[in-house]
């Protein structure tokens, strides 16, 4: 079995994600924590089960990714574009997924407590199962799946305002 330090992981999955996909069936756990996949492309990579925490998707291309229970706190997708990609039972807590294009996703039993959707578009991702949506941030620009695509109790009117954000920080900074 071959040990991979995470630097060379990037590179394999940049060059050959069929290679990846074959030596992570082999590893019990996948610490792929804190890494930058910024900018790159994704396709049909299985992150099933990888400890992402901290992790940077910002700017990717990632369509028909697996990360079925991932951990992703605080994972930024910022401006990524997430295609069909499956989120079933991952945590997402204070995952960042601001002006993202995530849809076609599964967030069957995901946990998405803290995570940011700022001008998200989530069109025909399926969020009927997730948890805490309600605890996530969002905007009047966030693009929601259909009704029924939501969880029962998930009204899209009823918002944390996100400019509420910027006030806190900006008044932390005038008390020193």
């Amino acid at each position: 079995m071959i040990d991979y330090t995470k630097e060379e992981l990037v590179e394999l999955l940049k060059k050959n994600p069929d290679k990846f996909n074959e030596w992570k069936k082999d590893q019990e756990e996948v610490d792929l924590s804190e890494v930058d996949f910024s900018g790159i492309v994704l396709r049909e990579i299985d992150f099933s089960d990888a400890d992402l925490n901290s992790s940077s998707f910002a700017d990717c291309s990632l369509s028909f990714v697996n990360f079925t229970n991932a951990d992703l706190t605080s994972v930024d997708f910022t401006r990524a574009g997430v295609l069909e990609c499956d989120f079933t039972e991952s945590l997402m807590t204070g995952a960042d997924c601001s002006y993202a294009e995530m849809t076609y996703c599964n967030f069957t039993d995901c946990d998405l407590a803290g995570c940011i959707f700022s001008e998200t578009n989530l069109s025909n991702s399926d969020l009927t199962s997730s948890y805490n949506l309600h605890a996530s941030r969002y905007d009047d620009d966030t693009i929601w799946p259909e009704d029924d695509l939501l969880p029962e109790d998930f009204d899209v009117t009823t918002h944390q305002d996100l400019s509420s954000l910027k006030d806190d920080e900006d008044s932390a900074v005038e008390d020193y």
